[in-house]
């Protein structure tokens, strides 16, 4: 029985689907392809940056809102690819990861009883730190098989009392990247509600096939709308660093850092020095990463075909989706389970990115993994599934 005395939100949650499939994987032996972290580390000079602010210090505690250096670098970034201007001292907040800034955004901008929209599938921590600020989540749900926004969608979930809308694009666990038609139809519902969008932007240099990561505070109108989130993490493959940012103006970056200065204070200055060498000089890692993604994508959907899985699109970020129907009517989390055990690669069940009736024949895969990986899971799922009998 869950103790009344806690915070029923946290209280009530289980453990991470995560940490469950991450259990079995070392259990079973497998490959894990179901946690999106790369096998392998980016720039050395990044982390020799680091080292060397580690070891030369000072190593005590830096500026609440993150070295200046920092700042001034994240808001070149994003001068230099989206033609959009900060102010380092007022509108660039550093944070322990983008995970942090997430909480810090909707911390600073929902209060209780405010309505939330989130774009389902969607990113498993978006839901309970809502649900903590006391919000009223409404979704709107992407549709197989395009899983594009629409205006019905849309408009069966704001209302007069949305506050703000969290937008993740390209979007974690689909790999959908919005294009400028729906960014145009969400950027017109926010000015229609005078609503707020708390914009995941952390794969924003994970796009393939030639298309173009499109902030939507780019867009007219939307400056004073929106807070971008970005990860060092995911740009530079070094995702257990835990150092992500948020850039907006100054009246909505205001109060959210008022929501980090009690959450996190501030991160490791060694490490923030170290991302600011990565962001002035080793951007081309990120472009050449994205190549490289890409054909570990392409690698990974073959694999994923040969072993009888249908697989749906990939635009961006570490993951690809297939559905599991053509070899087994079994629910996405059993089918899961078992592929962990019988084929020994693990993967996450799609479900577990929907509040209420989700699909249940998708299933999740990162490839952010090297191409011997990808070359031995797809051994491994042939073996097991491609015979063409179904459970």
């Amino acid at each position: 029985m869950q103790d009344q005395r806690f915070n029923p939100v946290f209280a009530g949650l289980g453990t991470t689907i995560f940490t469950i499939m991450s259990s079995l994987a070392v259990q079973h032996q497998a490959i894990n392809l179901g946690q999106g972290f790369p096998d392998e580390d980016g720039p050395e000079a990044i982390r020799e940056a680091a080292a060397q602010a580690l070891r030369n210090g000072p190593n005590q505690y830096p500026p609440m809102q993150g070295i200046l250096e920092l700042r001034r670098a994240i808001a070149e970034h994003s001068r230099r690819f989206y033609d959009l201007e900060f102010h380092p001292g007022a509108e660039v907040l550093v944070t322990s990861g983008a995970t942090e800034a997430l909480g810090d955004c909707i911390m600073g901008l929902v209060s209780p009883g405010d309505e939330a929209v989130v774009i389902e599938p969607c990113y498993d921590s978006y839901r309970p730190m809502l649900s903590a600020m006391g919000a009223k989540i409404r979704a709107v749900r992407l549709a197989p098989p395009e899983f594009r926004l629409t205006e019905e969608a849309l408009a069966g979930a704001f209302s007069e009392k949305t506050k703000v809308v969290l937008v993740n694009s390209p979007l974690n666990p689909l790999g959908r990247v919005l294009d400028h038609s729906e960014l145009e139809l969400l950027a017109r519902f926010l000015t229609r509600y005078d609503a707020y969008a708390i914009c995941d932007e952390v794969y924003e240099h994970l796009v393939f096939d030639g298309r173009s990561h499109i902030p939507l505070m780019t867009l007219p109108g939307m400056r004073e709308r929106c807070v971008r989130v970005g990860s060092a993490g995911k740009m530079f493959s070094l995702t257990g660093w835990k150092i992500g940012w948020v850039c907006g103006s100054a009246k909505l970056v205001e109060v959210i850092t008022k929501a980090h200065q009690f959450n996190t204070f501030t991160t490791s200055p060694a490490l923030q020095l170290g991302v600011a060498e990565g962001l002035r000089t080793q951007l081309d890692y990120a472009v050449d990463n994205t190549r490289a993604l890409q054909a570990r994508r392409d690698q990974i959907a073959h694999a994923l075909k040969s072993a009888g899985f249908d697989v749906l699109a990939s635009e961006g970020t570490y993951f690809i989706t297939a559905s599991i129907r053509n070899i087994s009517n079994e629910q996405d989390f059993d089918f899961c389970r078992r592929m962990t055990a019988e084929a020994r690669v693990a993967a996450i069940p799609l479900s577990v990115f929907y509040s209420s009736d989700p699909p249940t024949d998708l299933v999740r895969f990162a490839f952010c993994k090297t191409a011997n990986t990808i070359s031995d899971s797809g051994v491994r799922l042939r073996e097991c599934f491609a015979t063409g009998q179904r459970k």
